[in-house]
């Protein structure tokens, strides 16, 4: 069975200064055709403001101790998401870059974006910008883990029985033994670079998946709360987590 490392208990265990240094990728592609919306997913209003302000919120939080913020987003919405800054009076310090044409590529560009001169031990997370509901106490222990084995990522068990498909038919799947992928994924600075390194593969799902070939990943436990914004659905259900306290921030 899969095994995964609970987040701390203790939002108190945080401090502001963290050596080696840590670092956030917050990759945010989407077109939002699945939401059926005038604008990108990112930037559809929650509780009244746009979405990725929310996800920036919560990696700016003082306690983390990251030291430098990447927004990725594609070139086409930069100015957008500039317009939205100066009209929400964003505040938080964050660098934006142009994506590519996958999200393979848009990470890569953000990675691109850190000091070259990082510290050995410099720490990155990675995560959806979509996912605006993270706990500082997940993506702490994200941080927590990723520097004592190198690589982690977040996940949750799926609460649904789950079957495989085939020529067949389909066979069902011991759910024990699987893990849904959330972010965010969390690495060793020099090790993601490396893995970026290589050539992009169809394989490619997430970050952890990029690793894989160069070193395991631990599983950090998720939050079901940690929803990404796909669908009406997921917005509805964002706002009711938010108006009712829920959301564990």
């Amino acid at each position: 069975m899969l095994t995964t490392l609970p987040p701390p208990n203790n939002l108190l265990t945080y401090s502001p200064t963290h050596l080696p240094p840590r670092y956030a990728v917050i990759v945010a592609g989407g077109s939002g055709l699945r939401m059926g919306a005038d604008r990108p997913k990112q930037f559809l209003l929650l509780r009244g403001e746009p979405v990725l302000l929310h996800t920036l919120r919560r990696f700016a939080e003082p306690a983390l101790g990251v030291a430098q913020l990447v927004v990725v987003l594609p070139f086409d919405q930069l100015d957008y998401w500039r317009q939205l800054a100066a009209e929400y009076r964003v505040n938080i310090p964050h660098q934006l870059v142009a994506g590519g044409a996958t999200r393979w590529a848009s990470v890569k560009a953000g990675l691109a974006a850190l000091p070259p001169d990082a510290p050995a031990g410099a720490l990155v997370a990675v995560h959806d910008g979509v996912r605006p509901l993270i706990t500082p106490a997940v993506i702490e222990a994200a941080y927590q883990a990723a520097a004592a084995h190198g690589a982690a990522a977040v996940a949750v068990p799926p609460k649904d029985s789950v079957r495989l498909l085939g020529a067949a038919g389909s066979s069902p799947l011991d759910r024990r033994r699987l893990r849904l992928m959330q972010t965010p994924q969390t690495f060793d600075l020099a090790l993601l670079r490396r893995a970026y390194r290589l050539p992009e593969l169809p394989t490619f799902t997430d970050d952890a998946s990029v690793v894989d070939d160069l070193h395991p990943v631990q599983l950090v436990e998720g939050d079901y709360r940690n929803l990404k914004i796909t669908t009406p659905e997921d917005l509805l259900l964002a706002e009711a987590l938010l108006n009712h306290g829920l959301h564990g921030f």
